[in-house]
């Protein structure tokens, strides 16, 4: 009974936490003048940073095994895994540029997570079999881990690629005003417009100057989480195949789960190559990395949604 009370206040508690930040997250996007309210919002996502794992505790107590059973559990604890990063972010950069990802992706799960799911969903059940084993911490964890921070670098990846798709459309309708210009106002306007345009997208120019700054940055960053969260998925799977051969004496079964967990291990090793290839670096490692964040929600959610398979445990039935 206390256990179903504390877990009670902590779920609405990180839900009202939740939604006081998207709230503050909206007016900052409207209002970039306030700056308190950037503070307020870093506050919400520390208070949520440590109300979720108190919640995952309490679970973990009063259904004596480890809370990553259903669809809840693990929308929570990928929740949790996005305020990791936040927060791993946030001390290793003093300007957090992944904050923009990190804070919206931990908000909107948790959200989902609290009121898009039955209340049925958020009840614990006693594990089936198959799941009554000490790899359930290791394996689900590092899968669940792995799709955050492969989740957070794609959406990097999709900025890289909408910013750098905007400074060249920017720069080819230029060069054709110029183009159409030159032919009615001669050559001295020509070179003057030329100068004037050199001008406005040039580092002089302050806004400029920062986007041209934010795509090395945005390009640096999903590539260091996209590696870390493809490491984690490495671990997940090489765990999951030895629980697999525990539980059903094979390690692979070509589950609809592990085919598309394998083919989002491969699209992140193409990613892999290519940034490791300089002819394929930048916009095309973007491109693959836009691709596999289709893919981790077809994996993660499309498999649950079908609640087919082996690993139909965390699906919607």
């Amino acid at each position: 009974m206390i256990f179903a009370t504390l877990e009670h206040i902590l779920t609405h508690l990180s839900f009202s936490i939740v939604s006081i930040v998207i709230a503050i997250h909206l007016m900052t996007l409207s209002v970039h003048e306030i700056i308190g309210l950037r503070h307020s919002s870093e506050k919400g996502m520390l208070a949520t940073f440590f109300s979720l794992p108190g919640l995952l505790v309490i679970r973990w107590i009063s259904s004596r095994h480890f809370p990553l059973s259903n669809l809840y559990e693990s929308l929570i604890f990928l929740s949790w895994s996005f305020s990791i990063i936040h927060m791993v972010s946030k001390l290793w950069n003093h300007k957090n540029d992944l904050s923009t990802i990190t804070a919206p992706s931990a908000i909107f799960t948790q959200g989902f997570a609290t009121s898009g799911l039955s209340s049925k969903m958020h009840q614990s059940a006693i594990l089936v079999p198959a799941l009554q084993s000490q790899w359930l911490m290791m394996h689900v964890s590092m899968m669940l881990l792995s799709y955050a921070a492969l989740l957070c670098g794609s959406l990097l990846s999709v900025a890289f690629l909408v910013i750098t798709f905007r400074k060249n459309t920017d720069i080819f309708f230029r060069s054709k005003n110029l183009l159409i210009k030159s032919f009615f106002f001669g050559k001295i306007e020509y070179l003057n417009e030329k100068r004037s345009a050199f001008n406005n997208t040039s580092f002089l120019s302050f806004p400029n100057y920062y986007k041209y700054q934010l795509i090395p940055r945005l390009d640096y960053w999903s590539y260091r989480v996209i590696s870390l969260g493809f490491t984690f998925l490495t671990i997940g799977i090489l765990s999951g195949a030895v629980w697999a051969n525990e539980a059903w004496g094979s390690y692979w079964n070509w589950d609809p789960k592990e085919t598309w967990a394998f083919i989002t291990w491969t699209i992140f090793a193409i990613y892999s190559h290519t940034r490791t290839n300089q002819s394929l670096h930048g916009t095309n490692s973007a491109l693959v990395a836009s691709i596999g964040f289709l893919i981790i929600w077809i994996c993660y959610f499309g498999i649950n949604l079908l609640g087919i398979g082996l690993h139909s445990y965390g699906s919607f039935t």
